[in-house]
């Protein structure tokens, strides 16, 4: 109780100075010496900028947690430490440093900015203990750790080799939004911030996949023995992004979807004048121009009767590479995933850059092949377009697609991508 008249913060500064000068927190962990411990893992923020409202909000909720534990008799110790790793601050370095890219970087050479992170991944350290402590959070700051330190490190690698030595480890891949600028993947919680997508303009493709035949032992050596006439045809897929298709390694259907074969007509489109075409029944009308004025459907297929379908991809670079699982790419896969809002109801599978494609693919046991570097280049995997920003191997892989006869269809999308916040 107070009488109105006394200051608030004035008694909370009295508060501080008393469990300072008693060491308050310290007799908290000293007189339950023998008392079952509560361990509370508390995230190490980096310390290289000053802590922002979130961080004092969620600091107030690790402070509340170990509060009522001790006062439920356990002990537990609370040691303070500081994310020293990673992409914060390395960019915190390139600003100070005026540095731009990694070729800047390589210059400075990697021991000499390690050692600058080093020393300024900390220069606000001071000031977080001071906001901690106006807190009136209970931390030890004295036993601090680093995530530089050997010490730590040290113990990373040993937890790692337990679950190593349990055979928990594994290596694969993950799809995840990449910034070539950063050389760093997003975090999903990244890409829900509100500036992590931009509206940008990319071409679009409607391109052909000429059947080849039927994988064995699927549903599709039927389908082809009752209608040989799709031996002749072509099934289409849209694209929102053609620079994967060099990556490409499998088409995509809906199990139940329906899908007709069409007779395009001759003022159809001149990639496909006069042949035969596979697409969603329901889609059919959103290429009327292309199948042309007078197109005749031959067939009706579900989805599940065209998976197996095996076809000539837009380009040859994996045609005879061995290491692609049961060297089962190429064919025409299901996936519960693929709709009719627009495309053609066939989809192109690029597993290295798809979280939907890498799933599919690999469960009809087809690998995965990287075809872009780190800094967002094609290479040597893909020769033709060895060196070039994937963005800017667009226009080349479209000129190369038209000349092979191979588009039905070219426009341009105006649509929302993911980007970097941090370079944009």
């Amino acid at each position: 109780m107070t009488d109105g008249t006394s200051s608030f913060p004035t008694m909370e500064q009295n508060v501080l100075s008393y469990w300072e000068q008693d060491d308050t927190f310290r007799a908290s962990l000293d007189n339950r010496d023998g008392a079952e411990e509560y361990i509370f893992y508390d995230g190490p923020p980096f310390a290289n900028g000053l802590p922002h409202y979130g961080h004092l909000l969620t600091g107030y909720v690790k402070d509340i947690v170990p509060r009522y534990k001790t006062m439920r008799g356990y002990k537990v110790p609370r040691v303070f430490g500081w994310d020293t790793h990673g992409l914060p601050a390395e960019l915190e370095a390139e600003k100070q440093l005026g540095i731009k890219d990694k070729g800047q970087v390589e210059e400075m050479g990697l021991a000499a900015f390690n050692e600058y992170c080093a020393e300024s991944v900390l220069r606000y350290a001071g000031e977080w203990k001071d906001y901690v402590t106006r807190q009136a959070r209970w931390v030890d700051f004295d036993n601090g750790y680093k995530t530089m330190d050997l010490s730590y490190m040290e113990s990373v690698i040993w937890a790692f080799k337990q679950l190593y030595d349990k055979g928990l480890i594994y290596q694969g891949f993950r799809v995840l939004p990449y910034s070539w600028a950063e050389h760093t993947p997003l975090s999903n919680q990244e890409t829900r911030l509100d500036d992590s997508y931009k509206m940008r303009q990319d071409p679009t493709l409607t391109v052909t996949f000429p059947v080849t035949g039927a994988h064995p032992g699927t549903a599709s050596v039927e389908t082809l023995a009752a209608h040989p006439e799709l031996a002749e045809a072509s099934a289409l897929a849209w694209t929102t992004t053609p620079w994967t298709l060099p990556s490409h390694l499998a088409l995509a259907v809906h199990p139940t979807v329906t899908y007709v074969l069409v007779k395009v007509a001759e003022d159809g489109a001149e990639a496909v004048a006069g042949q035969s075409v596979l697409l969603a029944k329901d889609l059919q009308g959103a290429y009327a121009k292309e199948l042309g004025t007078d197109a005749e459907v031959l067939a009706e297929f579900t989805g599940e009767q065209v998976v197996g379908l095996t076809y000539t991809p837009p380009f040859d670079y994996f045609a005879d590479r061995a290491d692609l699982g049961d060297k089962s790419a190429f064919r025409i896969l299901a996936a519960d995933y693929v709709t009719t809002e627009d495309g053609t109801g066939i989809v192109h599978q690029a597993p290295a850059f798809g979280e939907d494609d890498m799933n599919t693919c690999n469960a009809a046991g087809i690998d995965t092949i990287v075809t872009v570097d780190l800094d967002g280049k094609f290479t040597n995997l893909v020769p033709d377009y060895e060196g070039q920003l994937v963005f800017d191997a667009n226009k080349y892989i479209i000129r190369d697609l038209k000349a092979a006869g191979r588009i039905v269809r070219h426009q341009t999308i105006e649509h929302s991508y993911p980007h970097s916040w941090r370079s944009g």
